[in-house]
């Protein structure tokens, strides 16, 4: 019997993107949905005849998050300070290319709230409400029944709709706020702040460990103000440069520091206040790896 693969040199090409944004999504880390679909890559070609590939390699891919994602929880338990996903840089290519309504959806926001879900309310939110695959085949991918994948979805779509509500703004004046709010915290410019910020604001920053950091979230807009303006004088007379990138999605930056990559920001908006609702900035180097280079 003849292979239904696809006759090329890279038999998941077809996929790769799609396999990406669904490890991605249920990991956080860019550089772990990598090393997975690398492993589902591995294991797909010693299959000797597929006749469904996408969905065999959407299992594979499915299992080896849940996998790790076992792992992932003990190294949490002792991350230092916040955690942070690591940020992406070129969301088209993990899109979810469905037409479901989180298809596109790669922001902070979201991957915190799915954070805070089990890996198996997770996957079946993910696979379901963004990948849109169908409960009897979720069923088969977890191993679980049609109805407790359903259950699964639905307990996950609960806590996304209370914890993520929408934030979206036109991309337009997603940047026009990012470059006013760069422009007031590099000067100092407290009132500028203030009028950018929403009351109820948050800021997270993620060192990891490896570089100074907030060790917890710092709530309110005046708690915000008071945090930039220490930074900024603690990098006065430095070499201090931004460079807008889309960043999940978004508009975003990279911020230099004497010609090094010190952080990327970025910033969920309040679409009806058209305020600052939170702000996502990541020190550790260790997710700035795929970082572009200055320039």
């Amino acid at each position: 019997m003849s292979s239904s693969k696809p006759h090329n040199s890279d038999p998941i090409a077809p996929y790769r993107g799609r396999l990406l944004g669904l490890a991605y999504r249920m990991l956080g880390s860019r550089s772990d949905a990598e090393d997975v679909v690398q492993d589902a890559y591995l294991r797909f070609a010693s299959v000797q005849d597929a006749r469904n590939p996408e969905a065999l390699l959407v299992t594979i891919v499915t299992r080896l998050c849940l996998d790790r994602l076992k792992s992932a929880q003990a190294q949490r338990e002792i991350y230092v300070g916040q955690w942070l996903p690591e940020p992406v840089f070129d969301a088209d290519g993990l899109s979810a290319d469905t037409a479901t309504e989180l298809a596109d959806d790669l922001s902070f926001a979201l991957l915190l709230t799915l954070d805070r879900l089990s890996p198996l309310e997770r996957a079946a939110f993910l696979l379901h409400d963004v990948f849109d695959r169908p409960f009897g085949e979720i069923a088969g991918m977890l191993e679980r029944s049609e109805a407790a994948c359903r259950q699964l979805a639905a307990r996950a779509r609960r806590a996304v709709r209370d914890n993520h509500p929408p934030l979206a703004t036109a991309p337009e004046r997603h940047a026009t706020l990012l470059r006013a709010f760069c422009e007031a915290a590099a000067s100092g410019d407290v009132s500028a702040l203030a009028g950018l910020l929403r009351d109820d604001a948050i800021a997270i920053t993620d060192g990891g460990g490896r570089k100074t950091a907030a060790l917890n979230p710092i709530r309110g807009a005046q708690k915000i103000i008071r945090f930039l303006i220490g930074i900024a004088g603690k990098n006065a007379g430095r070499d201090i440069r931004m460079e807008p990138k889309t960043i999940n999605g978004s508009a975003g930056a990279i911020v230099f520091i004497d010609d090094e990559i010190d952080h990327t920001l970025s910033m969920a908006i309040d679409g009806e206040q058209g305020k600052i609702a939170a702000i996502y900035v990541v020190r550790n180097p260790d997710k700035l790896r795929h970082a572009p280079l200055p320039g």
